[in-house]
């Protein structure tokens, strides 16, 4: 019989557990958390110091049960669920539920593989008090925050509508970024481009870049429209072309970091065009275990929770032998290639990485679903190239000038392609120029040149910043410093699931007119709520009450004391746009009076202004700017 049992939260991962540690250790799953907030209720004793009021979650009780049973007559019970704030909340509560303390150990793994589980077995740890403190501190908020401001939307909107700490904030993103784009005046330039040629190939084309004195920026100083430049290629005619100034350098390359949560979602979007969502559920699955014939389950990637850099010293140097191998000892840097997370990173954590050298993409195809292969190719790929050599350019920029004018060209060629042989990172919003490998002609100053054909002006507009992709979203969010890995696909999820967000043909995101509605009358009410520097301030609280620089009660109610009584101020204060009328310049069917619009329990809708006289209403839908189409 086994004298030791083990607790995860995932029954894949049980079973990838149970194969590594053998007859002496019973693997069970928790299947994910086994209490929760109740959801009939705020649960949470705000007069007790915010003391939450859990609940073991509907069909939990049977999975308790079970692991009370499999815990009986056990030496050692171990909690293995994931290493983050998440898992150690699961491990705690479970902890809660059996009871007795004596032989209860903590364990962490940032891989489940046969070493990294047995050293993490036979190095044991207490349960972390101050990491289940800053999971709860969270949890608390977010039901502070939903619980109390949904009401209040219901009373002021409609009912059915939900507002929340995080989700909010990244809906004012987007309803921000919505609002540049439709207030966005395109303005015209014009640019002319120069085919040349020399004594020395190839042909060449440069572009307008100087003339009389100053520089074409197409904002300070462009072309405006077509007189302009056509008055410039006529000005031009008959110049004399004349190379002013050769300029070349030797550039390098650096390769990108290995991969962390919200990078991998962003490149995954770009390059393969999953979601989020999709990337981490496939992400998990690759962590857990994967059945690779013979091997049985094997854990292919280190966990995907991560916003950090680090690289174990065993992983870096078995991906140096192996590039030394596969590409030859030019492709490896003289010292390992070490980079800085950002100083919120959990350092504890690594990189996502492959766990092992001995699984390259061709290895594991045959076992894997194409989903599943593409992410852990993509996974591998970076990981390699992150600890290759730099890739060397030659860049070369010709200037040449015809009367007062100054064309410029630009090139560049790879000298060496160091980590460029094994991958790049995707870019969001491509230009014609982006990494453009062009190879000008061997040139020096004062060669003539020629026109090849006559000067081609061309129209041009500026254009507004793009609409978010999800991909892009939580770039800002990071950047921005709202947000954690475990929370980013969780946050896309409930945005697009809330009717405040949408996606067009091209799943850019922008949001809907309740969306905008709702930021305006949160932010009109909340402003800290709403406010991206006073989100990222409370993530910074959440990572010291992590830290144990600060006590998660205190954070809480330094939180909650102003936001009671904006709530109080808004309950009567807040616009009741349930009883609003906007006039339109529509006319009703029936009686040909003009409507208005009105918000009911589905949303908008158009009531002829003679109500009650005239009851005729009907439903409209918007166009992308907002318009009634």
């Amino acid at each position: 019989m086994a004298k030791n049992l083990v607790i995860v939260e995932s029954p894949a991962k049980a079973k990838t557990l149970g194969k590594y540690l053998g007859r002496n250790y019973t693997v069970k799953a928790s299947v994910g958390h086994v209490v929760d907030l109740p959801k009939s209720k705020l649960g949470v004793d705000i007069a007790n110091d915010f003391k939450p009021d859990y609940a073991v979650i509907h069909g939990k009780s049977k999975i308790i049960d079970e692991l009370k049973k499999a815990a009986k007559d056990k030496e050692n019970i171990y909690l293995a669920p994931d290493p983050d704030r998440e898992g150690e909340a699961i491990a705690w509560h479970i902890a809660e539920r059996l009871g007795s303390k004596k032989n209860i150990h903590r364990v962490l793994f940032n891989e489940i593989t046969k070493k990294a589980v047995r050293e993490a077995i036979k190095k044991p740890l207490k349960l972390d008090r101050a990491k289940f403190d800053a999971q709860q501190a969270r949890r608390v908020l977010d039901r502070l925050v939903g619980y109390q401001l949904s009401p209040l939307l219901w009373d002021k909107v409609r009912r059915g509508l939900s507002a929340g700490r995080v989700q909010s904030v990244a809906v004012r993103l987007i309803t921000e970024r919505e609002r540049a784009i439709r207030a966005f005046v395109k303005e015209e330039y014009w640019t002319i481009t120069a085919a040349l040629d020399g004594d020395q190939p190839p042909p060449f084309n440069a572009n307008l870049f100087e003339l009389a004195g100053k520089r074409l920026d197409h904002k300070t100083f462009r072309l405006e429209n077509e007189a302009a430049a056509t008055g410039v290629v006529a000005h031009l005619e008959g110049a004399d072309w004349v190379v002013a100034r050769v300029e070349k350098s030797d550039r390098k390359r650096n390769p990108s970091p290995p991969f962390i949560t919200s990078r991998l979602q962003q490149e995954a979007a770009r390059k393969l065009g999953y979601q989020p969502r999709r990337t981490m559920g496939i992400a998990q699955k690759l962590y857990e275990g994967v059945e690779i014939g013979d091997e049985g389950a094997v854990g292919l990637i280190t966990y995907m929770r991560t916003d950090s850099t680090r690289l174990s010293p065993d992983a870096v140097e078995a991906v140096r032998g192996y590039i030394a191998t596969r590409y030859g000892a030019d492709y490896v840097p003289e010292n390992p290639t070490i980079f800085k997370s950002k100083k919120s990173a959990q350092d504890a954590h690594e990189a996502i990485r492959p766990t092992s050298i001995e699984f390259p993409p061709e290895r594991v195809a045959a076992y894997l679903e194409k989903d599943e292969l593409n992410l852990y190719t993509l996974i591998w790929n970076r990981f390699v190239a992150c600890q290759m050599a730099s890739a060397r350019l030659k860049a070369t920029t010709i200037d040449i000038s015809a009367k007062d004018a100054t064309f410029r060209a630009t090139g560049q060629v790879v000298v060496f392609d160091g980590f460029i042989r094994v991958y790049t990172e995707g870019v969001d919003e491509v230009t014609p120029d982006d990494e453009a490998e062009r190879t000008l002609p061997d040139l020096k100053e004062g060669d003539r040149l020629r026109l090849v054909e006559p000067l081609k002006p061309e129209q041009h507009f500026t254009q507004p910043p793009p609409r978010f992709s999800q991909a892009t979203l939580i770039k800002e969010l990071e950047e921005n410093g709202i947000g954690r890995p475990s929370t980013y696909a969780s946050i896309m999820q409930t945005i697009l699931g809330k009717e405040y967000v949408q996606e067009d043909p091209q799943r850019r995101l922008f949001p809907t007119e309740l969306g905008m509605l709702v930021t305006d009358l949160l932010v009109g009410s909340f402003p800290d709520i709403l406010n991206v520097e006073f989100t990222a301030g409370m993530e910074e609280t959440l990572d010291g009450i992590e830290e144990g620089t600060q006590n998660w009660v205190e954070a809480i109610r330094r939180f909650y004391e102003p936001f009671s009584k904006d709530l109080v101020k808004a309950e009567t204060e807040m616009r009741n746009v349930k009883v609003e009328e906007r006039l339109t310049d529509i006319k009703c069917d029936q009686c040909g009076e003009t409507m208005v619009i009105k918000w009911g329990r589905r949303g908008e809708f158009l009531a002829c202004r003679s109500y009650p006289e005239c009851k005729s209403t009907k439903n409209f839908t918007r166009d992308e700017n907002g318009d009634i189409v």
